[in-house]
This record gives structure tokens, sequence and C-alpha cells, in this order.
């Protein structure tokens, strides 16, 4: 591992390497400095077999932290390597390393004294709505062409539904049968969940710069509880609006957990639902009249996404999510699918939160 970090452009004295327990795709370390008041740093292996163009990808994210390291610069801001990621090159000026074995390796300056959340309340909803709502206000300028997807068709529904389609059609498991009422529940409601892709080749819905994994515990708050930064930027690419919007909904608004056995425990948090939104619309001033218009329904369509994207990992075997028991898959499922359901009940209330602050 030392001589990992020493193929980086670090200036300080390094001392202990500690992995972290965070995320399911990459691996994370801290290196501590071996002198006190020296920064720490954030080591990673990035996993190449979901980013397949580590490249782009790293690419993406400089690009993607240099608007926004501009964007403050010119607010006035100071202060900036606590408010926005910033990767180190290596020492030949790549922005990553790849070792011996083919695995690749990237190092960022560690954000220190904060933390994160995985269950908030409406007080800390509004703040994450400010701090995505600014976000994408800051990079709505960039032309999203200059980004690639680092996960091509990740949000893409089409895409989810074709891939469902032929789990059904192969039923590797042979779980198709004791489960094909969810089948019959997802086609019931695919064409709808199909409208943003419909309504952007017809030039009426655009993609702009998406963060495209808005759980709450992607972004770093202070001892006063505001947000420093947000993180994890590896699926910052070009996506619709109201998927950010709605994948947030998903995680932070549910009030059970996105595998609950007790589907009782399963709703929409209307209060996490406003709170969230107020602050999000306060800074997303960039939206269009159909941007607004569907930013309900990205709820909807996320939980609905990931119903999909979970049961038809369940028909093919378990050979996607790593699963913690064998129905751990149709488990999450029928969670997901309860959180859609409500939501479906009360589409009405969300649309008007959403008129109300737009």
């Amino acid at each position: 591992m030392e001589n990992i970090v020493k193929k980086f452009d670090i200036s300080t004295e390094t001392g202990n390497i500690r992995p972290l327990k965070i995320g399911h795709i990459n691996d994370s370390f801290i290196i501590e400095s071996k002198n006190p008041g020296e920064p720490s740093y954030f080591l990673q292996k990035i996993n190449h077999h979901i980013f397949k163009d580590v490249e782009g990808l790293q690419r993406n994210i400089q690009l993607v932290t240099d608007h926004l390291r501009k964007k403050l610069s010119e607010r006035g801001e100071t202060d900036l390597d606590n408010k926005v990621l910033r990767l180190v090159p290596t020492k030949d000026g790549k922005l990553y390393y790849k070792d011996e074995k083919g695995e690749y390796w990237r190092i960022y300056i560690n954000i220190e004294n904060t933390h994160s959340y995985d269950v908030i309340n409406p007080e800390l909803a509004y703040k994450a709505g400010v701090a995505f709502g600014d976000f994408q206000c800051m990079l709505s300028d960039i032309d999203t062409k200059q980004l690639i997807e680092t996960i091509p068709d990740f949000h893409n529904m089409e895409f989810r539904l074709q891939q469902f389609r032929d789990a059904v059609k192969d039923n590797a498991a042979g779980r198709l049968a004791e489960t094909q009422w969810m089948a019959d529940e997802i086609e019931k409601r695919a064409e709808e969940m199909c409208a943003p892709e419909r309504l952007y080749r017809e030039g009426k819905l655009v993609k702009r710069i998406n963060h495209c994994d808005t759980k709450v515990n992607n972004m770093l708050f202070d001892k006063n509880d505001n947000v420093t930064a947000i993180v994890d930027l590896d699926t910052v690419m070009p996506g619709f609006v109201l998927s950010d919007f709605g994948d947030f909904m998903r995680t932070g608004a549910n009030t059970g957990a996105e595998d609950d056995a007790n589907l009782d425990n399963i709703g929409i948090n209307l209060d996490i639902f406003e709170a969230y939104t107020k602050g999000y619309l306060a800074k997303a001033t960039f939206l269009s009249p159909i941007e607004l218009e569907y930013l309900a329904f990205g709820a909807k369509l996320l939980s609905y996404m990931q119903t999909v994207r979970f049961y038809t990992d369940y028909l093919n075997g378990d050979t996607y999510y790593k699963i913690g028991f064998p129905e751990h898959n149709w488990q999450r499922t029928k969670a997901q699918f309860k959180l859609l359901q409500s939501q479906e009940e009360n589409f009405g209330k969300m649309q008007a939160i959403v008129l109300k602050y737009k």
C-alpha cells in the first residue's frame, strides 16, 4: 500500500494507512499524516469492473470539482478543499495509478472533522435539499457532452425494463411462477414510467449534470450540522434532474428500510418530502416548467426503477446485488414496491408541495 501512495504527488510525510468500512463498490482508506496539523488523504481502489472507463471517470470528477471550486471562489468562499473534493495527481500528472495487478487507485485530500447521516429529520432534509439544489445549479451550465456516462444507461428506465423482460423470459433461477404478480405490476406501470425517455427524444426534457446517487450519506456535515461537501462523485454524469430528486426521496423520505421485512413500516414521509423540496427549490432556480411538472414523478420513478432492478436480479439468481440471505432481493423488491404504492397514494400531496415552493 505504501508503494501505491508513493506514486502520488503528496507533499507531507505519510503515516498509518487504515481501511474504512464505507460504500459497497470501492475499497477506501485514510492515509494519516506523521506530522500534526498536516492534511490527511483519502485513498480508494476504484472498482473497474463497474466503472470500466477509469480515465473517463476521473476526467468527469476533475471537470466537475474544478467547476464547483470556480463557482464557489466567484462567490468569495474560501477553504475550498473542505468544501469540494480535490484529486491528488500522480507524480507523472495522471488522475489515477494503475498497479502491476491491473488495479486502479486514486487519492483525494481528506475532508476532516465531518460526519454523515443515514437517517434524517426534516431539518436535515431541508439542508440536504439546499445542498443538492445548489450542487445542480452550479453545474447547470456545463455542456453535458464533456462528460461520459460512467455507468451507461444507469437511470434509463427503458433499458432497465429490457433487462427485466430478458430475466422474465429466461427465468434462470426458476422463481417466476411464484412471483408472477410482481411481474404483472411492473408491466402495468411500464408505459407511464418511460415517459421521461420519450420526452427527451421529443426534445421536451433535457439532460443535465446529475449526482445520480443522492443519498443523504453522500454529503458531509460539520459540527453544527451544516452541509460541508457533497462526495462520492463516481456517478456524476448526464441525466434527468427528476432522477436525482427522486433518488433522495426513495432513500431519505422512506419511513422504513430499503429491505424492510415488515412492509407496514414503509411509506412516504411527507414531512421530509416537503422539507427537502423546499430547500431544493430554493436553489434549483434553473429548472424548466416541464422539469418542475415531473419533479414529484421522479420519486415514483426511482422507487419503481429500484423495484425492477431488485426483482430482475432475483429472477436472474442474485448475480448483481450482494445478498444477506437467499430471499434478500425478493424482500428488497417487495419493500420498494410498497414505497412506490405509498407514493402513488400520496402523489397529489407530493405535487401540491412542489407547486407550493416552485
